[in-house]
């Protein structure tokens, strides 16, 4: 349900104006001046604001300004009963979505609403749309471990060299694999990631090599596996620890000799392709059990990074906490919201066994049931209980 907020110092008007929107479907808030427009507006994260321009302690026009400089994306309707051509023209440059004068039309009142809702959504879409296709994230921290990561990316990424990252769920392990191929000359190519844990056993070899129609009774039509989509690029075989010995054996094959088959195929494929692999798993110890294969180990193995756990860099937990504010504040459409120290030094405390992914939601869990300012005592009450 939509939420719009009515500045109005006429009560009769915003009542008037809360009436007609509610039996709309809409939520509405009501504030009697701008100051007390622009603290709500701050408050809480409105669709559309409806705002008179002649208003005591704060005027419309300054509160267009003020709000617009916050949160741009939220659609601001002036209306008056004072106005003019000039005023309309000045509240349209200030970034007014519309100007409507006093008494308005019913009709033109809600159609614009709808408008500006709509154009609410789309904001909101086109900035998710464009995180989405945006260049690789930042690896954020300071600590010794992450300085030494980011120093070996850079020395490592302009080769072919094959890298294994490992570290606990959640640590970062496909992010670290994302800047190696940014980093590379292989970059205007693909990067293809493959999660070997989330594939049955009896897949993952179509899934990689593709197969021919007719291998099997659901091959109904060829298949192109993940080793020739990432041809000239990069491909990310993640929990590679969980892939199965007879897949093993083929991907070792594809290593030493750069030519794959297809699934129930007998031609020969050239494929050039750098592989980083990641896993949470010990594969020396998996070897040892005979879970995998130690030709395999040596052949990933060129390059190693081990990704610590968030336990293991906790002064970094202070910088991941900021982001995670900003890029919330930005995918919620809000403005982003202050912690306490004494709430961040709660947070250096907790036992994170989910590690960044956990932190991520639980700063998201914050934002959404803090106040304006995330105090200890949220931490304590939605995080620590």
């Amino acid at each position: 349900m939509p939420t719009i907020l009515v500045i109005d110092d006429e009560k009769s008007i915003r009542n008037v104006l809360k009436d007609i929107l509610t039996n709309e479907g809409y939520k509405v808030e009501q504030a009697a001046d701008g100051e007390e427009g622009f603290e709500k507006f701050c408050a809480t994260d409105f669709d559309v604001v409806l705002c008179d321009i002649k208003m005591p302690k704060m005027d419309g026009i300054e509160f267009l300004s003020k709000a617009n400089e916050i949160k741009p994306e939220v659609p601001i309707i002036v209306i008056s009963g004072h106005g003019n051509i000039e005023t309309a023209v000045d509240a349209v440059k200030k970034g007014a979505f519309d100007y409507i004068a006093k008494p308005p039309d019913l009709n033109r009142l809600l159609i614009t609403i709808r408008n500006a809702t709509d154009k609410k959504v789309l904001v909101r879409e086109t900035k998710s749309l464009k995180r989405k296709v945006s260049k690789v994230q930042e690896i954020i921290g300071e600590s010794e471990a992450i300085k030494k990561i980011k120093n070996t990316i850079d020395k490592v990424a302009e080769t072919d060299a094959r890298v294994l990252v490992t570290g606990e769920n959640g640590s970062g392990k496909e992010l670290v694999a994302r800047w190696l191929h940014e980093k590379s000359n292989r970059n205007t190519a693909p990067l293809i990631e493959v999660n070997c844990a989330a594939i049955p056993s009896e897949l993952i070899e179509s899934e990689l090599f593709g197969h021919e129609k007719g291998s099997f009774t659901s091959a109904i039509k060829q298949r192109i596996g993940k080793f020739e989509q990432a041809n000239g690029g990069t491909l990310f075989l993640d929990e590679i620890g969980d892939m199965s010995l007879s897949a093993q054996a083929k991907v070792l094959r594809a290593l030493q000799e750069g030519k794959i088959t297809r699934v129930g195929g007998d031609k020969e494929i050239a494929v050039d392709v750098r592989v980083i692999a990641a896993t949470n798993k010990n594969l020396l110890q998996e070897v040892e059990q005979k879970n995998f294969r130690l030709d395999l180990y040596h052949r990933l193995s060129v390059i190693l990074i081990h990704v610590p756990s968030l336990n293991e860099r906790r002064d970094d937990i202070p910088l991941l906490i900021n982001k995670f504010l900003e890029d919330i504040a930005a995918e919620y459409g809000q403005a982003k919201k202050t912690i306490d120290k004494k709430a961040v030094e709660a947070l250096q405390q907790y036992n994170w066994t989910g590690n960044i992914r956990e932190l991520r939601n639980v700063v998201e869990r914050l934002i959404i049931l803090s106040g304006k300012n995330i105090l200890s005592e949220d931490v304590s009450n939605y995080v620590l209980h």
